[in-house]
């Protein structure tokens, strides 16, 4: 595809492989890669015998009654592109769009017109300052694009001279389609549009997204129909922090979220996505958010948190409309998602809400940047809003993190839902007085070694509920107050979830032996070096099903536990952070939340297939800290090696040839010991290797 850069008017009808669209003061030429992609003059989308035949000109509200299913979808949206190899590429749209032509589903659909939004729409939900800064975009000449990229790459964003247009295109659709919908003008309709927007927060563009997409159309439909119970329903794999922010104290908005949170350490990051996050004021348990802790949630996760916590809760707020923030990141395929959602499963999740709200739903494209995944999830979740029966899905059964964390949220959420009864979701606990999980067997294994073979002792803790979840998992070394070095190392060793990622089968005592191996290469090697040692194993005991879960808030308060009571009180002078897998998050929030930089002179994280957690952007003497006291080291297929923007946030990556963790961590331990030995030039003259 080639976007050139010309100059702009009204649209032109596409009939010629080589199409020019003329909008405002731009122009763009697209390619006939996407030739006959542009929607005829009249509005509708028509098949190519009767494009000849009519010449009306369709408005809104001249759209007649059809007892079908919508579409919105504008080449003009493609014009925002990048000159790098960006993941919100304007291709995005055009594979869906060519794909339902294909299979013959526009043919039975009522393309609904776009048009821009305007401000006084955008202003029900952004400020003044906000829309200012969208439309400034467009008068930016090409070297101030250039010099203002290491900004924007901040935002996750980029932009370009078209980048106004295409995001009031993207708005202006989807306040179309929910007009339409809302107006009975169709039954049903599905918004083809980018850039996304549910990131967008009020007075914010970050994370591709410019305005908030979903949230302005909720506010305009409010306004201009009857309809005024909304619900959302975002089943993008990031948490929409732009539309919860946007209704948090909205009682008349549902806003319901499935995503990938990992203790808050998943983009976009911080605790708002998390089970707790609820609304507030009148809003007060509106906000309804399902965090999955890691990747890899499967359709039967999904359904299942539709069937148990989301339609309850759908039913009892009875919405007049429904609203899909349809992003397509969570699907087979997807890399940046890194989980496995179907497009069955995305059509029976489509099914299930279809019956609320008399069947109108909108739903919204929001990410996805597979562009197979994308194209197939949407065709699925097309032929199901056109009627047809969702495909059978195989005999599959939620995971057990899937449905345990349904019935944390179940617990949160049924304060404010009577439909709610944590009961009737609570995980089988079937043989557990008998049985004792693979887990706990390898980290008791673990923990009888560090007391018999290095002589260390465990640390006790008198806060009761870090005690539920972390007894006999921190130890130390006698001389933990008198040593003048000071090695931390946390790690999440036993966490067989992360270990065993894209493999099928666990061999108990191959885990043993790699999870012994580390421990020992590092704990010899430390004492060798005449460190003392403290050891926090962050993987939490399993929760009682009565109880509440283990939440990254608990892993961040031992972590500022062990500093406040054990490090800042004792006499070393030079303290080593050295953290593994899911510890790297609790680990960087100890640098991010407590004064640090005088005694710690290495931070080291060897990270698994998580996100590398990083310095808050907001202090920049942190961050300067930082990038000369790091060493991070990642798997071969780690997905960071993607984004340069985050690999320039830490001072030293090294990428390890292996992919699973704990051999990350054996194979780069020598890296380890040299870095320790480069920033404590005196450990290198004790006797170790």
């Amino acid at each position: 595809m080639e976007i050139d850069a010309l100059d702009f008017r009204e649209p032109q009808q596409a009939g010629s492989s080589s199409q020019q669209i003329l909008v405002d003061e731009t122009s763009v030429r697209i390619s006939s890669s996407v030739s006959g992609a542009l929607p005829a003059q009249n509005g509708y989308e028509m098949a190519d015998d009767q494009q000849s035949t009519s010449n009306a000109v369709a408005t809104r509200s001249s759209l007649r009654w059809e007892p079908t299913t919508g579409y919105v979808y504008d080449v003009r949206m493609m014009a925002h592109a990048d000159a790098r190899d960006h993941p919100e590429t304007p291709e995005r749209i055009v594979r869906i769009h060519n794909l339902l032509k294909a299979n013959q589903l526009l043919s039975e659909m009522l393309y609904i017109p776009v048009r821009l939004i305007t401000r006084q729409e955008v202003l029900l939900v952004h400020s003044e300052d906000h829309w200012n800064k969208i439309e400034s975009i467009q008068y930016m000449d090409q070297d101030q694009i250039t010099e203002s990229q290491s900004f924007y790459d901040q935002l996750s964003l980029y932009v370009n001279a078209s980048t106004t247009m295409a995001s009031k295109l993207s708005c202006g659709g989807v306040v179309e389609a929910c007009l339409a919908v809302a107006e009975g003008k169709v039954r049903n309709a599905f918004a083809i549009v980018r850039p996304p927007g549910h990131h967008a927060e009020p007075d914010e563009h970050m994370g591709f997204c410019f305005f908030n997409n979903v949230a302005v159309a909720t506010r305009v439909v409010q306004l201009q129909t009857k309809l005024q119970r909304i619900m959302i329903l975002d089943w993008d794999v990031h948490h929409g922090n732009g539309t919860q922010r946007a209704f948090y104290d909205n009682a008349s908005v549902l806003y319901v979220s499935l995503h990938r949170y990992e203790g808050g350490a998943y983009y976009p990051c911080g605790p708002f996505g998390a089970m707790e996050s609820c609304g507030e004021d009148a809003g007060l348990g509106t906000s309804v958010n399902v965090p999955w802790p890691c990747g890899g949630m499967r359709d039967a996760d999904y359904l299942y948190a539709f069937q148990k916590l989301i339609m309850p809760i759908a039913f009892e707020f009875s919405p007049d409309l429904v609203i899909v923030s349809a992003g397509f990141d969570a699907a087979e395929g997807d890399d940046l998602g890194e989980c496995h959602v179907s497009p069955a499963g995305y059509a029976h999740m489509t099914h299930m809400l279809l019956s609320l709200a008399s069947g109108r739903v909108v739903v919204a494209l929001e990410g996805g940047y597979n562009l197979d995944s994308i194209s197939v999830s949407a065709r699925a979740v097309t032929e199901v809003l056109l009627g047809r029966p969702p495909p059978q899905l195989e005999p599959q059964t939620a995971s057990e993190i899937g449905t345990e964390t349904v019935y944390q949220c179940c617990l949160v959420q049924s304060k404010y839902w009577r439909s709610i009864d944590p009961k009737a979701c609570e995980p089988g606990e079937a043989y557990q007085p008998v049985s004792l999980p693979l887990v706990e067997l390898l980290k008791a294994h673990r923990t009888n070694y560090l007391a018999t073979a290095h002589q260390m002792f465990e640390i006790p803790l008198v806060d009761a509920r870090l005690h539920t979840f972390y007894q006999s998992q921190l130890f130390c070394t006698e001389d933990v107050f008198t040593n003048r070095t000071l090695v931390l190392f946390a790690h999440d060793f036993g966490n067989l979830r992360v270990e065993l990622v894209n493999r099928e089968s666990c061999e108990p005592n191959t885990e043993r032996s790699y999870l012994i191996d580390a421990t020992k290469s590092v704990i010899s090697w430390i004492q060798t070096k005449q460190c003392s040692l403290i050891d926090l194993n962050i993987f939490p005991r399993p929760a009682s099903s009565k109880g509440e879960i283990p939440s990254a808030k608990f892993s961040e308060e031992i972590m500022t536990y062990i500093w406040d009571n054990y490090i800042d009180l004792s006499e070393c002078q030079e303290v080593v952070f050295l953290a593994f897998g899911t510890a790297c998050s609790s680990m960087m929030y100890l640098v991010n939340h407590r004064a640090v930089r005088e005694k710690v002179k290495a931070v080291i994280q060897v990270v698994g297939h998580e996100t590398i957690p990083v310095t808050t952007k907001d202090n920049e003497s942190i961050r300067s800290w930082y990038l000369k006291t790091s060493l991070v080291i990642i798997p071969a297929n780690h997905r960071t090696l993607r984004d340069d923007l985050i690999r320039r946030r830490h001072g030293n990556i090294l990428v390890s040839d292996e992919r699973q963790p704990i051999k990350v961590f054996i194979a780069g331990f020598p890296d380890i010991k040299d870095f320790m030995e480069d920033r404590l030039p005196h450990l290198a003259n004790l006797n170790g290797d």
